[in-house]
């Protein structure tokens, strides 16, 4: 368990929230009919509290899933699969190789924000920036493909509120 210094923490109002859920298109599930919604300004990215639960963090204001925000969905686009031989080195942080993705959203472009899962169970992993487009990262045979952001075991992962 990590205990992080909160600097705020605050309900959000309906409009602020309305717009998130607009942001957060295929994901809004996730904040959908919850009853609490607030927020959390530390020395992390900003977190979204749904329930008390860090679901949703902000990542260049742009709001996006956490891993476990993402257990709570059904991934249907922005994915990168990765092979099971990633998978130590994803839980460890590493950023992901093309030569290790069998599977990608066609619609990634360059700089969009992704959820990498595994090819077996479909779980999330780690959520990153994408490096180049979802064609790319599945028929590219070297270099990286997305720059990892959030993982299994990070300061987000950990944080009990």
């Amino acid at each position: 368990m990590l205990q992080i210094k909160i600097r705020k923490r605050y309900h959000l109002k309906k409009k602020k929230i309305k717009e998130i859920i607009e942001k957060l298109d295929d994901f809004s599930n996730i904040i959908i009919n919850q009853k609490t919604v607030e927020i959390i300004k530390s020395e992390l990215p900003d977190i979204l509290l749904i329930d008390n639960k860090p679901l949703i963090m902000f990542i260049d204001d742009d709001p996006f899933p956490t891993l476990k925000g993402a257990l709570k969905t059904d991934i249907k686009s922005k994915y990168v699969v990765v092979d099971m031989g990633a998978v130590k080195f994803m839980a460890k942080g590493a950023d992901v190789m093309s030569p290790g993705i069998t599977e990608a959203d066609p619609m990634i472009k360059e700089g969009d924000l992704v959820i990498i899962i595994d090819e077996n169970h479909r779980k999330p992993l780690a959520t990153g920036r994408s490096l180049i487009s979802g064609t790319d990262m599945v028929k590219n045979s070297e270099g990286k493909a997305v720059k990892t952001l959030h993982h299994i075991g990070d300061e987000i992962w950990n944080l009990e509120i």
